[in-house]
């Protein structure tokens, strides 16, 4: 049963870094393509969906680079789990729901 809810916790956690990839991706294909995206707003509503994937990409870079130490990089990658799994429980809940 443990290893169920382990499985279940990590395949929600996927959904919500997977969902949160695309956002970011399509926001950056967008933003690329129109200046009329400098809205505030847009920009602060697609952050709440595509943050965890901005954060670890930052926090990646971040180490590659020597500018942050280990401690803050696992630091930012559980703060980017964490907002994963509540990104994936709103996703999987909404698709459940279809």
């Amino acid at each position: 049963m443990l290893l169920h809810n382990l499985l279940v916790a990590l395949f929600v956690t996927t959904a919500g870094l997977t969902a949160s990839g695309i956002v970011a991706n399509l926001y950056r294909l967008a933003k690329d393509n129109s200046a009329a995206m400098g809205n505030r707003a847009v920009y602060l509503a697609v952050m709440v969906v595509a943050g965890p994937s901005v954060l670890f990409d930052n926090a990646a870079r971040a180490r590659r680079k020597k500018e942050c130490s280990n401690v803050a990089f696992w630091l930012a990658a559980a703060v980017c789990f964490y907002w994963s799994l509540a990104l994936g429980l709103f996703v999987v809940s909404v698709a459940l729901a279809l």
